[in-house]
């Protein structure tokens, strides 16, 4: 039986960073750093929930802002 090479995982690219906190209306937003991706939500929840999924799982890669922050998307082109 051979024994088996096992190799460290590897170390990807750093998870985006992601910033939830409420706008100017109230609403909950969600944005990634550089402006990649984000969305509006009715609660702190939803908007956590969906920080995680965008940013594979990683919730130390979350910052959670005491500002108003709004959504600002920025398009390819």
């Amino acid at each position: 039986m051979m024994p088996q090479i096992l190799e460290p995982p590897s170390r990807g690219s750093a998870p985006p960073i992601v910033f939830i906190g409420r706008s100017r209306r109230g609403n909950w937003v969600a944005r990634e750093q550089s402006g990649s991706f984000g969305g509006l939500f009715v609660s702190r929840a939803q908007a956590l929930k969906f920080a995680l999924v965008e940013n594979g799982r990683h919730p130390e890669s979350i910052i959670e802002v005491t500002h108003e922050i709004e959504l600002e998307i920025r398009t390819r082109g």
